[in-house]
């Protein structure tokens, strides 16, 4: 299949959660054959390489604005990929599903991954919010599907919108190696700190994990790891904390990211909005401990796997308690692995998105050794989680059907 991935800031990832999303997937989907091109931002494009590991980049310009940026560059993305002839394009956020009837009148189905309910996000304004609650309603009838990354949101489209959609959540890599070498620019050792990941905005709730931590008796410290445009008055409060154990590490990406969350004593999420969130699926996958706020969304994710916390006395309580009694991270980790490697590993989403993506288009992919159907991914045995330390793991299990 010829695919664009559209609505990205583009890859390699260097923002965010759909960064990641079309690294992973693109580059994945270009190794089994497949003609992939990613459109990405100018201004947040790190190299000027044609290609990326068989992933064509496209780079185009858009408008550097809070409110502008990411619909200005979808449209012209749509506009520079509607005459190419894919034979089916992916569009990342609702807030671009306004352009995604464009390709379709060239003949070009089109998916569009809805993410969370993005107009929930503090940040927006009643403008912002309004336009997307518009955009839920048109990617409703203006794509030729829509594919949600959450049981809950599925529920929600379904419910509000009698929309039927696909639901692929997010992937993660299942492994945690020891990796003090690339710790020690950061002054950090293995196991010895307390790890936040997110991009610095109100709706994370950094500014409750930094409150409960200055209350935690520990001499670990808190590494924050993320920014955020257009957020400078709010991360400006975040550091005005006086707790010294409160490390900012700003955006970190790639193996160093990895090193972060695979090294972390535990590691705690807080974010209140959206789907499935790819930080808690990373951090699981990397074999920490979770501690997560009580949101529908996280609780679907965690689902046992993890430690579920509802206030700021709450998340106290229990960060104090996973660091008296070490003994209890072990189980937790091995749980959170399990759950990334049976439901979230990324060759299964491939798997998924690539028999979703041909079914748009028309084309019969060849069989591969996955089984239409349930995911019948066993939980490992305690001798395989052990070897996780060592390798990563490629699976190739059974594709959920998508019917």
């Amino acid at each position: 299949m010829k695919i664009a991935i559209l609505g990205t800031r583009g890859i390699p990832a260097n923002y965010g959660g759909f960064e990641t999303f079309a690294e992973q997937l693109g580059t994945r989907l270009a190794a089994r054959g497949h003609q992939v091109a990613v459109y990405g931002r100018k201004h947040y494009s790190t190299t000027d390489r044609k290609f990326y590991r068989g992933v064509e980049l496209v780079t185009l310009p858009t408008i550097r604005h809070k409110y502008f940026d990411t619909v200005i560059h979808t449209f012209l993305s749509v506009l520079h990929a509607s005459p190419k002839k894919y034979d089916v394009i992916l569009i990342c956020n609702a807030a671009n599903s306004i352009f995604s009837f464009i390709p379709r009148l060239f003949g070009t189905p089109t998916l569009v991954n809805v993410d969370g309910l993005e107009r929930k996000r503090k940040k927006w304004n009643w403008v912002g919010r309004t336009y997307y609650l518009l955009s839920e309603w048109l990617s409703t009838f203006l794509p030729t599907a829509i594919v949600t990354d959450a049981q809950v949101i599925q529920d929600y489209y379904a419910t509000r919108y009698k929309k039927e959609s696909a639901m692929i959540a997010y992937g993660a890599e299942v492994a945690r190696r020891a990796a003090p070498e690339k710790l020690s620019p950061f002054g950090l050792c293995p196991n010895g700190y307390v790890l936040y990941v997110s991009r610095l905005e109100p709706e994370n709730n950094a500014h409750l994990v930094i409150e409960a931590y200055e209350k935690v008796k520990t001499e670990m410290p808190l590494v924050v790891v993320g920014g955020a445009p257009y957020a400078e008055e709010y991360i400006a409060q975040l550091k005005s904390t006086r707790d010294p154990r409160v490390k900012f590490l700003g955006f970190v990406f790639g193996e160093d990211y990895r090193a972060l969350q695979q090294n972390a004593y535990c590691y705690v999420h807080a974010t209140e909005v959206g789907g499935t969130h790819p930080a808690l699926i990373e951090a699981m996958g990397a074999g920490n401990c979770a501690l997560t706020l009580d949101t529908p969304e996280n609780r679907e994710v965690i689902n046992g796997a993890g430690i579920v916390y509802g206030s700021v006395p709450d998340l106290t309580a229990k960060l104090q308690q996973v660091i008296n009694h070490p003994e209890m991270i072990g189980e937790y980790r091995r749980r959170s692995m399990a759950r990334v490697l049976e439901l979230y590993n990324w060759e299964q989403i491939t798997d998924q998105y690539d028999e979703l993506l041909s079914q748009l288009a028309g084309i019969e992919i060849p069989a591969v050794a996955s089984v239409v159907g349930k995911s019948v991914v066993a939980a490992p045995t305690e001798s395989a989680m052990k070897s996780f330390v060592k390798e990563p793991v490629k699976v190739r299990s059974a594709a959920k059907s998508l019917h």
